[in-house]
């Protein structure tokens, strides 16, 4: 079978990683990055190129695509490529509103009765501006509408830093058109964790649970980023809790899209948080996570690309995945001033030094000169699974110490908050 992998982050290089060590050989990934290209045949093609993405899967004879990012989802590349007869794994784009639109995500859960927080949800500064100014108990959350790469949620302690938000997203547009509408909810208190199925549109197989860390700076201080670390599985969810979750939240959003018209075939992410009351949702999302899916597919015995294929055909029915026992925890080096201002194309070294179970996925890498080089804000994920989380970070930080590159920073307390 020959195979594509779209995108070019550490998620991306973790599934074509996992496809490949089921020993799929024919593997092609668009566009991909310095790591990825070592397994791969990667094609310097942008995600949003259609047509030409469409050309390379044509001319290349590939026989399914996996689709990694959210922004190629929303915008309808697998309506676009089944359109030509080529086999995608991933949510149509009306299906995949269920991550790009937050109202519409909100509305979906109020409607099937999936726990959440109280929202409410303006089109324009106004009536949002006029809403917060009645608001006396705080904090409150305020969302951008749609896709904000990760950083559309700002919580707000005050009237006055509840203004300022509505700002950023409606004035100063900071997150462009993401901000055409906001979601101002409660703020719910509790511990969060990430929920993982795979769903064939009425089916789900559940994966695991995994935690990420999104806040720039060691505990969780600064401001959100596409996360800086994750570990799998989370201790918080028990088998009870697990089935809960599994019947209440994920299964009646799939039944949820399915009345909607909007069948939902691919990865469904619960980003979850655990209240007093129970499991509530924070945000669903139409795709692995990342860097959740750098701790998840090492942990992954059974073969995800069979779960992917069946899952498009509408046969998921009876599968069962299995896990190894333990758990694996990766570590994100970014550049330093991510997620703001940050320099790029300095050389990465220490790759050598790295013990043989240490995994390292590639997120903003290059290749030049025969050099690998830092080519964005998030730039490895360094991975260990070990029989205990304690064990996973202390030989993740070992590791993380043996590479280097100018501007290198991350995060030292991954981990911790389920450390015994």
């Amino acid at each position: 079978m020959r195979i594509l992998i779209i995108g070019n982050g550490g998620r991306e290089h973790a599934i074509t990683w996992k496809i490949y060590n089921e020993g799929y050989k024919d593997l092609f990934c668009i566009p991909g990055n310095a790591g990825i290209s070592d397994i791969a045949e990667c094609a310097d093609i942008k995600v949003n190129e259609f047509d030409k993405v469409k050309d390379f899967c044509l001319e290349k004879r590939i026989d399914f695509v996996v689709v990694g990012p959210d922004n190629p989802l929303a915008d309808g590349i697998v309506d676009y490529l089944e359109s030509f007869g080529i086999k995608t794994f991933g949510p149509t784009k009306d299906a995949a509103m269920i991550e790009s639109s937050k109202a519409f995500a909100k509305d979906l859960m109020k409607k099937y009765g999936i726990e959440t927080a109280r929202y409410e949800v303006f089109t324009n500064y106004e009536d949002a501006y006029k809403f917060v100014n009645q608001i006396s108990k705080y904090p409150i959350v305020i969302k951008a509408d749609g896709l904000a790469l990760g950083k559309g949620v700002i919580i707000a302690n005050t009237n006055q830093e509840a203004v300022e938000a509505l700002d950023l997203i409606m004035k100063e547009r900071v997150f462009g058109n993401a901000g055409n509408k906001v979601v101002i909810e409660d703020y719910l208190i509790g511990e969060e964790v990430s929920v993982f199925v795979v769903s064939d549109g009425k089916d789900i197989v559940p994966l695991t649970t995994a935690r990420d860390h999104k806040k720039a700076f060691d505990g969780d201080k600064g401001p959100n980023t596409g996360g800086m670390g994750a570990f799998s599985p989370s201790k918080l969810v028990n088998k009870a809790v697990f089935e809960d979750i599994l019947e209440n939240i994920m299964l009646r959003a799939v039944y949820g899209m399915r009345k909607e018209g909007r069948p939902f075939k691919g990865v469904l992410y619960g980003g979850l948080i655990l209240t007093e009351e129970g499991p509530k949702v924070l945000e669903f999302n139409a795709r692995f996570g990342d860097p959740e899916a750098q701790v998840i597919l090492p942990l992954m015995k059974s073969e995800l690309i069979e779960i992917m294929v069946k899952a498009r055909e509408g046969n998921l029915k009876g599968i069962e995945p299995k896990f190894d026992e333990g758990y694996s925890l990766c570590v994100v080096l970014v550049s330093r001033g991510y997620p703001d201002k940050y320099d790029i194309g300095f050389e990465i070294n220490g790759f050598e030094n790295l013990d043989k179970g240490t995994i390292v996925f590639h997120a903003n890498t290059k290749k030049e000169n025969g050099k690998i080089k830092t080519a964005g804000g998030r730039v490895l994920n360094v991975v260990r699974k070990e029989k205990t989380l304690k064990e996973a970070k202390e030989k993740v930080y070992e590791e993380v110490r043996k590479i280097n590159f100018e501007n290198i920073f991350y995060r030292t307390d991954i981990g911790d908050k389920e450390i015994d």
